[in-house]
């Protein structure tokens, strides 16, 4: 019962957080004379999605996650690093590496996708566009290709939380027009110029920028695109862009769409085959 309680204390206390800096940019962006960058329904729908991911999330980390991590611990190397510093330094660079990963499979994997998607789905972009999640995110279990790896090496289950919850919380941070290039820090580390990139819904943008807080991994497997190269940007969808801002239909369309083709064309390769794939197997006559 205790981490059910942590895990509420946690979401009020960063959801209070957040919700103070959305406005203070909605604020900001009015006072530019900007009004396209903020839709008041919109920003409802995102932070309407975001309290309900953040709630199944909490309980399931609080009731079933950790407790998944503790038993596969047990297989793994059991790391106690002497120092703490040093832990804490590899625990942050295994958090984001395997990050990397567990993101890129979300845009990769039809069965991961149809959750990840709601993220996509916005067409502005702003501090209220990281709530914009799917509250199913736990029960796909994608995340297992983010904890797994953690908890295969070793590192404290209470660590781990931290570093998880740490790099969700910079990538709040990340969903923000109001800045351009920060030059140097850009090179090792995602910035919201980096992250609007990944959001763009054109072909040079589509699968770019996979970085949690570290942009290097990007650079190092071959999935980094600058701004240059990415040219004028376009947020959203490619292909069945939500006509609705119903939280509901915001996280479950996608899934539908997804157990529809698998019904139609009896192929289950559907699940893990990339997002395009059903189109291309399967093109309409």
């Amino acid at each position: 019962m205790s981490d059910v309680l942590h895990a509420i204390a946690f979401i009020l206390t960063f959801g209070v957080i957040f919700m103070a800096i959305i406005a203070a940019e909605y604020l900001y962006w009015r006072k530019k004379g900007k009004h396209d960058i903020y839709h008041l329904k919109e920003t409802a729908a995102n932070i309407s999605t975001g309290f309900l991911y953040k709630v199944f999330d909490g309980i399931a980390v609080a009731v079933f996650i950790q407790v998944f991590y503790e038993y596969v611990r047990g297989f793994g190397f059991q790391y106690t690093p002497d120092n703490l510093a040093v832990g804490i330094l590899l625990l942050f660079i295994a958090c984001d590496f395997f990050y990397y990963w567990f993101h890129l499979s979300m845009h990769k994997i039809r069965w991961f996708w149809a959750v990840h998607v709601t993220h996509h789905s916005s067409q502005r972009m702003n501090f209220s566009t990281a709530l914009r999640q799917n509250f199913l995110m736990d029960l796909n279990f994608a995340w297992v290709l983010w904890w797994v790896p953690l908890a295969l090496i070793g590192f404290d289950k209470n660590w781990a939380i931290i570093a998880i919850e740490t790099s969700l919380a910079y990538q709040f941070f990340i969903h923000t027009e109001l800045t351009g290039r920060i030059k140097g820090y850009d090179f090792f580390f995602n910035t919201p110029q980096h992250h609007r990139i990944h959001h763009g819904c054109k072909s040079s943008q589509i699968d770019t920028n996979f970085g949690g807080v570290l942009i290097i991994w990007d650079r190092l497997f071959g999935t980094f695109v600058s701004a240059k190269q990415a040219g004028e940007l376009r947020y959203g969808l490619t292909s069945r862009q939500p006509t609705s801002l119903n939280p509901l239909r915001l996280n479950l369309e996608e899934l539908v769409c997804m157990f529809r083709d698998v019904w139609v064309h009896k192929d289950l390769r559907i699940l893990i085959k990339s997002p395009d794939w059903v189109n291309e197997k399967y093109p309409q006559k």
